[in-house]
């Protein structure tokens, strides 16, 4: 008897494994082409993403990285480093530009940069960091606009390079106190726009961000707080996915609309928008150097920036110029797809 439950017991074994094998085969080729899909940009969305590993010191991810975007509130990393550079070594920071850096950093708030804006020299500052830091595409704001820090252009590489200033040529206590609050941004900024798009919803901790979003007005659609404002909802079409929790990385050895008063980060209308751009080009023309395309000025921007996994391993910055008349949560939750595609096939493997 026992000899002829032997085959059938094989049998029985053989179809199982027949039915399981695909299902298995089919999860794990899911997931490797989640890993290996090249990012997909949105119709009608113009991006620039760059992924540098810090530990084989590698591109390992590169599209359109020398696109210039204006920077809306990423240049308030560029902001930062310049004021601090300013001050004598060993110098006290004062209690009151302690709280604009952190207000500035943490929670993208205007006000803040502004004034450190203003007490650099507007436009001197990006001068200045264009050269101790060697950026190529990095441009300070039309000298029509220059109050209007947020009118910088910059480019992913340009983004990338400030990171890696940073991490390992920065004074240690200037990287520290940066890092340091990117590592604590707030998921609510200062005017209560919603900062959790791009990386912190799409890529998991650790992190540390700095994000940017110009031409959705003052005040947002839907509040970060939960307050509505007067404005319409968002649609259900353009929800966010789940903050990310899983995919982390092997370990290793905001910008946001300005109000009236500061005027650094808003959208012109059309009209001064189009001249702005006109004596931008015509500025640039006018230089040694061949005139680059000029920044778009109009049409809304939303990037996320920042420093992923243990270590501080990978830096990703992924920079985008949105739809005309896109709303902010629709433009939100593009990006955020776009940056986790971006982290799958940029994170080392």
């Amino acid at each position: 008897m026992p000899y002829l439950l032997r085959p059938l017991t094989m049998l029985l074994f053989a179809a199982l494994a027949m039915t399981c094998l695909p299902a298995a085969a089919e999860r794990a080729s899911a997931g490797a082409r989640e890993a290996r899909t090249v990012p997909h940009v949105p119709a009608g969305t113009t991006a620039g993403y760059m992924v540098f590993d810090r530990t084989t010191r590698a591109t390992t991810l590169a599209h359109n990285i020398h696109g210039r975007f204006r920077s809306a509130s990423v240049v308030k990393i560029l902001i930062a480093l310049d004021h601090l550079q300013s001050r004598r070594p060993g110098q006290a920071i004062p209690a009151a530009d302690q709280r604009l850096l952190r207000d500035m950093l943490r929670s993208s708030d205007d006000d803040a940069a502004s004034e450190l804006w203003r007490r650099g020299g507007r436009r001197a500052i990006i001068d200045r960091m264009v050269r101790r830091l060697g950026l190529r595409d990095t441009e300070a704001p039309p000298a029509s606009r220059p109050g209007f820090w947020g009118y910088t252009a910059l480019s992913a590489s340009d983004v990338v390079l400030t990171y890696r200033y940073l991490l390992d040529r920065a004074d240690p206590k200037i990287r520290d106190l940066i890092l340091g609050h990117l590592r604590h941004a707030t998921r609510c900024a200062s005017d209560d726009f919603d900062q959790y798009f791009g990386i912190p919803r799409a890529v998991p901790r650790p992190w540390a961000v700095k994000q940017g979003w110009s031409g959705y007005g003052a005040t947002p659609a839907v509040r970060c707080s939960g307050a509505r404002s007067t404005a319409s909802a968002t649609a259900s079409g353009d929800a966010l996915p789940p903050i990310a929790s899983g995919d982390a990385l092997p370990a290793t050895a905001s910008g946001s609309a300005s109000p009236v008063a500061a005027p650094g980060n808003a959208v012109p209308d059309a009209a001064s928008g189009a001249a702005s751009v006109a004596a931008s080009t015509a500025a640039g023309a006018t230089a040694a150097a061949p005139a680059r395309p000029p920044v778009n000025l109009l049409r809304p921007v939303l990037h996320t920036t920042g420093l992923v996994g243990a270590g501080d391993r990978l830096i990703i910055v992924v920079l985008t110029l949105q739809p005309a008349g896109a709303s902010y949560s629709g433009s939100a939750a593009r990006l955020t797809t776009l940056a986790r595609q971006v982290y799958l096939a940029g994170r080392p493997r």
